[in-house]
Order: structure tokens, then C-alpha cells, then sequence
């Protein structure tokens, strides 16, 4: 697996592992936020770049904007 989707994939990892543990109430939102992303390459099952970089800042809006909703 190349880096840069290493890398993705260890931010959402951390993302998802910070909302389960700081925001248990967006968790709800987790799962439909998995549902946009493409189901990738049907022969391969892979996902490319982009949609895991999209999906990544999707996790990153959601703590940023329930945070300012806080605030």
C-alpha cells in the first residue's frame, strides 16, 4: 500500500478513535459518513486517494463544526 494512503487511512483511524472516545454522541454520524464513500475499484475493492482524503475532512468538519456549535 503506498504511503500517502497509509497516511490517510492512520488519520482516520485517529479521527474516528478521537470521536469514539471525546464525542460519543456524533458516533451516530460515523457510519453514514462511511455510506458516501465510493465502494472503489469493483475489481480491485480499493479506494483511491481522493475519496479517502474527502472522507478524512468530513470526520475533520464534523469534530470542528460540533465544536463550534459548543462554543
Amino acid at each position: 500500500m503506498e504511503t500517502l494512503k497509509k497516511n490517510i487511512l492512520g488519520e482516520i483511524a485517529s479521527l474516528t478513535r478521537t470521536i469514539e472516545d471525546k464525542y460519543p454522541e456524533l458516533q451516530k454520524y460515523l457510519d453514514e459518513r462511511r455510506n458516501t464513500l465510493d465502494q472503489g475499484n469493483t475489481n480491485s475493492g480499493e479506494l483511491n486517494n481522493e475519496e479517502l482524503s474527502t472522507y478524512r475532512d468530513s470526520l475533520k468538519d464534523l469534530i470542528e463544526k460540533y465544536n463550534n456549535k459548543k462554543a
